[in-house]
């Protein structure tokens, strides 16, 4: 794993300023930020992960961010019963392949961007950069204020029992 020492950047979003290592997705917002594109623009985003896609929730999709931008819907709804797992390997495949991508900038975000976004990039940290749950919880809440609810929490949880069982055999 690249050490969280490395390069820096900043972003500014609406309201806060949020910095985030090379080994993470380069913001976490919410969806007003992620429905202004020319805020996106400013900010060098390349990718877009939307942990809320769904007419409900948000314009985005490949019409809304064009050619310039690669997307991926994740249709998750923030309630505990919600089966949020079966999304885990392709939203982490999904910024680990960006974050590999030379100057790529990664969004991944939700409705309020602290339950659905933060669940998918605990996620990431745990199955690409092999931190534990608790790692993984610690390394965001440096930088960003969470909250994934029980259910997802637990998700994780089995999520992180199946890797270090995975990893002591």
């Amino acid at each position: 794993m690249r050490k969280f020492s490395a390069v820096f950047g900043t972003l500014s979003t609406n309201s806060s300023k949020e910095t985030w290592p090379k080994d993470l997705p380069s913001a976490m917002m919410s969806k007003a930020t992620a429905n202004n594109r020319f805020e996106l623009w400013k900010l060098g985003i390349t990718h877009v992960l939307n942990a809320a896609h769904g007419g409900l929730y948000c314009q985005g999709g490949p019409d809304f961010y064009g050619s310039s931008v690669s997307y991926l819907g994740v249709p998750a709804h923030d309630l505990p019963d919600f089966n949020i797992s079966i999304y885990f390997s392709s939203a982490a495949d999904f910024i680990h392949r960006a974050l590999n991508t030379p100057g790529a900038k990664v969004l991944v975000h939700c409705v309020v961007g602290v339950s659905r976004s933060a669940t998918l990039v605990l996620a990431y940290l745990m199955l690409h950069q092999q931190l534990s749950l608790q790692q993984a919880v610690i390394t965001v809440k440096e930088r960003r204020w969470i909250f994934p609810n029980r259910g997802f929490l637990r998700q994780l949880c089995r999520l992180d029992q199946q890797l270090r069982g995975a990893g002591q055999s």
